[in-house]
């Protein structure tokens, strides 16, 4: 870490234990930098509003900013397999926090809320940490409970670590990632819908080419028919 950055990190009260600070180290080394600013945006935005609004209470904020920190590894070359995007980014934070002797059940906890960041209706059921880490991550992507984060803090949380267009810019990462190799995107998941809307012109597996696919003859059905 550079003068600057550990300057940074105090100024906002980033956790700074030997875990935290090598983690914080591993993103900042593997992701391109509107990769690494997202994670901490992410993070500074999940205390925040787990402080501000009815989100449960984390008691363990070194977990949390782990999360956070790590949670997009999987956006990154480092962590690229042949899985989806959010289980290579939590089997790769998991290796890392298993090399640094965490307890098996904070690895544990880590690895479902990373696993589970962009699963709506989801994240919120698997404990305090998933649930406030996927709401930090939202507000950083789609704005959730922005209205709960103050404009001063917005600012300053920006000025430091700064957007780069980060909404697009991800999403074309990780489209580009399913595009090289299509085991990344099953059908009608998140990174398939990436995708869609970043390569248009590719036909895109619906429903009912799934179940087409299957073999067992099922014909469509109007709504109205099955409602009566």
């Amino acid at each position: 870490m550079t003068t600057s950055d550990q300057a940074t990190a105090a100024e906002f009260g980033l956790p700074d234990s030997p875990l935290a600070v090598a983690a914080r180290e591993l993103a900042r080394d593997v992701s391109p930098g509107f990769v690494y600013h997202h994670a901490i945006r992410s993070y500074l935005f999940a205390r925040e509003l787990s402080a501000a609004s009815a989100l449960p209470a984390v008691d363990d904020d070194e977990l949390l900013f782990l999360v956070c920190v790590l949670h997009d590894l999987g956006a990154t070359e480092f962590a690229n397999t042949d899985q989806r995007f959010e289980v290579d980014g939590a089997d790769a934070a998991a290796r890392f926090l298993r090399e640094h002797d965490v307890d098996p059940a904070r690895v544990e906890i880590v690895w479902t809320a990373i696993a589970l960041h962009t699963s709506v209706g989801l994240a919120d059921r698997f404990g305090p940490v998933a649930a406030v880490a996927h709401v930090g991550i939202s507000a950083d992507i789609v704005g959730a409970l922005r209205q709960h984060l103050s404009e001063p803090f917005t600012n300053r949380v920006h000025a430091a670590w700064p957007r780069h267009d980060l909404g697009y810019a991800l999403g074309a990462v990780l489209a580009e990632q399913a595009h090289r190799n299509p085991a990344k995107a099953p059908p009608m998941t998140f990174p398939a819908h990436l995708h869609q809307v970043m390569y248009p012109s590719e036909p895109a597996v619906t429903w009912f080419d799934v179940v087409a696919a299957a073999g067992w003859g099922d014909e469509p059905v109007a709504v109205r028919d099955i409602a009566s």
